[in-house]
């Protein structure tokens, strides 16, 4: 197996970042944002964000929003980064909007709205 992962303690998870017959990642941090849930975005309610990725963090407590131009990535966004709370997982919702779940004992659904 490899990648480019690094354990809490700092030890190296994986033996290399490369190996003959494994594609590399098209996008990865370092360091990690200890990515958890993930979506698609293809909805109407914020269509300048239709076809991005949303990603959540846990290291970094942000939610991660990836511009895509095919499967290369060509912009990254840092969004709700004042919450200050881990995200465990992003979804997109019937309505169009974007839901986000915080991990934490008291965690929060937030539901995001597009700005009038």
């Amino acid at each position: 197996m490899i990648g480019f992962g690094v354990d809490y303690s700092g030890a190296i998870i994986h033996e290399s970042t490369s190996k003959e017959g494994m594609e590399q990642p098209i996008y990865y941090w370092v360091p990690s944002i200890a990515p958890s849930g993930m979506a698609f975005y293809t909805a109407d309610a914020f269509p300048n964000w239709r076809g991005n990725l949303f990603i959540g963090a846990l290291a970094l407590t942000h939610l991660n929003r990836l511009e895509l131009d095919g499967e290369k990535v060509v912009k990254e966004e840092r969004l709700l980064t004042n919450l200050g709370a881990r995200i465990r997982d992003v979804r997109q919702g019937p309505d169009g909007f974007v839901y986000v779940l915080t991990d934490a004992r008291d965690g929060k659904l937030l539901r995001l709205v597009p700005a009038k």
